[in-house]
């Protein structure tokens, strides 16, 4: 069994998906709301060990024209601090318009406008992670 976890980094809230157990589809788990960086780091490290993750796959928030901005630098220091103490690989994933689409998708659920700011993270997380893994099995196609 290999588990991946998603990661939507942000310095208020961080949402968490993970993969099935044969790293096919991205479910929910959760959106931290951390007071450090450090309880952040030791919430993720949990969840690695609890789920037996190999791999975790970071949201890079690229500018639309490619470039790295403040949130950008802040994802990949985090990652970079991750991996450091961590068990896990983690993996950069460029997540241009992630959190668009996660509130596109929460709207036409009907969600309200409260609930929405709950999920959005939990929900651009999944799309992360879905990506990375829908890549992965495409490369793992090909390849046959």
């Amino acid at each position: 069994m290999q588990r991946y976890l998603g990661i939507d980094f942000g310095t208020k809230r961080i949402g968490i998906a993970v993969s099935d157990g044969l790293g096919l589809t991205a479910q929910p788990l959760s959106t931290l709301e951390p007071s450090s960086e450090q309880e952040a780091l030791g919430a993720i490290q949990g969840l690695i060990d609890q789920y037996g993750v190999i791999e975790v796959v970071v949201g890079l928030p690229k500018n639309m024209d490619g470039s790295l901005g403040p949130a950008a630098e802040a994802a990949l220091a985090f990652a970079k601090r991750l991996e450091e103490g961590g068990t896990a690989k983690v993996t950069m994933w460029d997540e241009r318009l992630t959190s668009r689409a996660a509130e596109r998708l929460l709207i036409e659920a009907d969600l309200s406008r409260a609930k929405r700011k709950r999920r959005v993270d939990q929900m651009a997380a999944i799309l992360i992670l879905q990506g990375f893994l829908d890549r992965c099995h495409r490369q793992r196609e090909s390849s046959l």
